[in-house]
């Protein structure tokens, strides 16, 4: 027998999963609550959370989130829109939210009562990730203002905060670009094949045309040509036997084969004439100074010679006080530090405890049965049975991590705008803070581009009539937020340049794991561990767009792989809000910066655990280090 529950919010979870199934249409869907990020997974819905409080915030976005993923379920065909979808990343990602939008204005139309829930999930969704704030139609992507103009034109609806902003930046653009196809929107709304003809239709118009792929349609009549074709040439007798006769009347021609003999035989001279005259040269030249051989150009990357990068004049390394006057970064700094300030007593407790985890495996490291040190009192026992025996001394050993640098390394893409960025800030802040003060260098590195969809190398190939096959397409920018020998005093504020507007932009990871792995190298310290902070996998549009679809990824797993073999340095990573195990062997996942206060605790400190079977067993990793 089920015991009643004195939790408030059961009750409306309960209605709210069965309201959900309805609308779904599927009775056999399966309605959970959780922290981590809402979605659909085959016959699951993941909603967020709702406490005991039961506020209103939590309330409509529980709402919003299970109207939109239900409305999803019910109008989206998943056969239909593998069929269409794109192969390049941007053009995927436009796809994906125009669809997004269509099922939820399809919903909007048909149950009037979604649109206002929606509406509060966008609010949310737009205001977390700090698209009020954005000022510029770069600062956000094209993707998300793409599928909130669709929904606006197809419900007729005024989007909410933030979302309206973003919408509005790009409106211009996407109406200037696809007016046309803009038209036909009303028409292809409640098919799905006819709507995804029209997203393919309007990302071709936004310019991402070479990122489509074939077309599904297109393939199926070029079968149907194909296979005429091959009946037509079946049935011509005559199809094979004119290039026979034409072979046979070159050979019966003795004029021809006359004048080709003499050309040839001509061309045979004076290639010998050319040949003797360099061999004449080479004898009147001294032995030992033959002009050598210019030598071959050194690769881009040591982990995968083939990995090609079209122009680096434009890269940059830069110290984040370059970046921003000391005004601006002290006024980012202090917007860091509200976001610290309700979690200041979390944050404190987690690194006086990390703090005692690294002191205690430095000061509780001993060797025994030595001649001299401290008196072993746990070995007077023995004495006291055999006072013959002599007496056994202890003596503390020196800990590795008086000797030990580590490097952070933080991904700074659009993609960790908002949320995740704070946290890998708090993150950088907490460690460097603690590690500091148990005598352990610190180093913090950050990773981004200059641009958006790439900068002036793309527009050099662009101007040299692209070139296939061109590598790496946008201009890197590697900041440095503290080097290893500077005080954390003098360096505090330059975690704050990553709460800029317009600075987070694109990840090209491989490159950026390298760039952080060559200054390592290059420190005398006996151990060092880089440890990569990011939210995902690589991403860069412009370089996608022209390169196979696992160009970055292929680079980022061989430079892991290249830093595991030398062993030089120990790599770990620190995922924000994605699993990036798939990607290096020893990683953790945050998707809260409060997880920081608890069980991060013993996983942070386990990430220098110098005992691989510990190390395994703290981080649940199937196989040790």
């Amino acid at each position: 027998m089920t015991k009643p529950t004195d939790n408030p919010a059961d009750a409306f979870k309960k209605a709210l999963a069965e309201a959900s199934k309805v609308m779904a249409n599927d009775p056999e869907l399966t309605v959970s609550y959780s922290v981590d990020p809402s979605g659909l997974t085959g016959d699951a819905m993941r909603l967020p959370q709702v406490t005991r409080r039961m506020t209103r915030d939590e309330v409509m976005l529980a709402r919003g989130t299970a109207d939109a993923l239900a409305l999803n379920r019910r109008y989206h065909n998943g056969q239909t829109h593998a069929r269409y979808q794109p192969q390049g990343e941007m053009a995927r990602d436009l796809y994906e939210a125009m669809e997004t939008a269509r099922c939820e204005a399809v919903g909007a139309r048909d149950m009037p009562g979604t649109a206002g829930n929606i509406d509060a999930k966008i609010k949310h969704e737009a205001l977390r990730k700090g698209y009020d704030q954005a000022k510029s139609a770069s600062d956000v992507p094209l993707a998300v203002a793409a599928g909130y103009l669709v929904r606006h034109l197809a419900t007729g609806r005024e989007m909410p905060a933030g979302a309206e902003n973003v919408m509005e930046l790009w409106r211009g653009y996407i109406e200037d670009s696809c007016g046309g196809t803009l038209d036909d929107l009303e028409a292809a709304l409640e098919d799905q094949t006819q709507f995804a003809k029209f997203a393919r239709q309007m990302i071709t118009d936004l310019g991402y045309a070479d990122q489509l792929g074939d077309d599904p349609d297109g393939a199926d009549d070029d079968q149907e040509d194909e296979a005429e074709e091959g009946t037509d040439e079946q049935d011509d007798p005559d199809s094979t036997g004119s290039d026979e006769q034409d072979d046979e009347d070159a050979e019966a021609s003795p004029e021809q084969s006359q004048e080709e003999q003499q050309d040839a035989s001509q061309a045979q001279v004076s290639m010998d004439e050319m040949a003797d005259q360099e061999m004449g040269e080479e004898a009147e030249m001294p032995e030992g100074e033959a002009p050598m051989e210019p030598p071959a150009p050194q690769p881009v990357s040591d982990a995968d010679p083939n990995y090609t990068v079209y122009m680096s004049d434009f890269d940059e390394t830069v110290g984040a006080e370059e970046l921003a006057e000391p005004a601006e970064l002290e006024r980012l700094r202090a917007y860091l530090d509200q976001q610290l300030e309700p979690l200041k007593g979390a944050v404190s407790r987690l690194a006086n405890k990390l703090q005692r985890r690294l002191q205690a495996q430095q000061n509780r490291s001993w060797e025994f049965d030595l001649e001299e040190g401290t008196l072993d009192a746990g070995r007077l026992a023995r004495i006291v049975a055999s006072p013959t025996t002599p007496l056994s001394f202890k003596v503390e050993k020196d800990t590795e991590f008086r000797d030990t640098v580590v490097t952070l390394l933080l991904d700074n893409s659009g993609s960790m705008r908002g949320r995740p960025i704070s946290i890998a800030a708090i993150c950088a802040d907490v460690l460097a803070r603690t590690l500091e003060r148990c005598n352990v260098k610190v180093e913090i590195l950050g990773f981004t581009t200059k641009a958006w969809k790439g900068g002036q190398s793309r527009e050099a190939w662009l101007n040299e009539a692209r070139p296939t096959g061109p590598g790496r397409l946008n201009d890197l920018r590697h900041i440095i937020y503290k080097s290893a020998d500077a005080p954390w005093r003098r360096t505090r504020p330059n975690l704050g340049l990553m709460m800029k507007e317009g600075l987070l932009k694109e990840n090209i990871d491989g490159e950026a794991l390298e760039w952080a792995h060559r200054r390592m190298k290059a420190r005398t310290e006996s151990r060092k561990i880089l440890m990569v902070i990011s939210d995902g996998a690589p991403v860069d549009d412009s370089t996608l767009s022209v390169n196979p679809a696992n160009f970055l990824e292929k680079h980022l797993r061989d430079v892991i792989a290249m830093v595991e073999k030398k062993k030089a340095v120990e790599l770990l990573a620190i995922g924000i809000g994605h699993d990036v195990t798939r990607y290096y062997d020893r990683a953790v996942t945050i998707t809260d910066v409060e997880q920081l206060a608890g069980a991060m605790t013993e996983q942070l400190a386990s990430l220098f655990d110098s005992d691989p079977r510990k190390r395994a067993r703290v981080m649940g990793l199937k196989r040790a280090g």
